[in-house]
């Protein structure tokens, strides 16, 4: 989902991007698929999709893809399309990787990584805000699949 946002303000210009990111909102915290595909109408009806007409299109070519994130509830979703901890995680991860360059062998790329997320994993203090509500819906969901640790 995070992909689709940014795709889509790569066609706005940067002063708007803020704007045409709130109109987008209504698409991707609509209740169900059939709400989000009329915001989506809406959307592309409306004067951000008027004035910047690829962004629609690329919703529908993804549509299939983006139908199953309905299937979950707001608080799971909105754990889904927030990535910055994921981000984070993965910027670490490739610091470390182009500060050496190249490895001997691949046991020897295992073990840096390793070690990496060793080290970033001692600064995690506070899970996000949404994760408790998202917990509890993956419990329901999940049963006892779902093990919380």
């Amino acid at each position: 989902m995070v992909h689709l946002i940014r795709h889509s303000l790569a066609f706005a210009s940067w002063k708007e991007r803020k704007d045409v990111a709130a109109a987008l909102k209504p698409i991707y915290r609509a209740p169900s698929a059939e709400l989000a595909r009329e915001a989506l109408a809406a959307f592309a009806a409306g004067p951000w999709g008027t004035r910047y007409p690829a962004i629609a299109p690329a919703w529908e070519r993804q549509w299939p893809q983006v139908i199953p994130f309905y299937a979950y509830p707001l608080e799971v979703r909105r754990m889904i399309y927030t990535t910055n901890a994921v981000e984070s995680l993965n910027s670490c991860l490739r610091k470390a990787v182009r500060l050496r360059g190249h490895f001997p062998t691949d046991e020897a790329a295992a073990k840096l990584l390793f070690l990496v997320l060793r080290e970033v994993s001692r600064d995690w203090k506070m899970p996000p805000r949404e994760w408790k509500a998202a917990r509890t819906q993956f419990a329901i969901l999940f049963g006892d699949r779902f093990l919380a640790a």
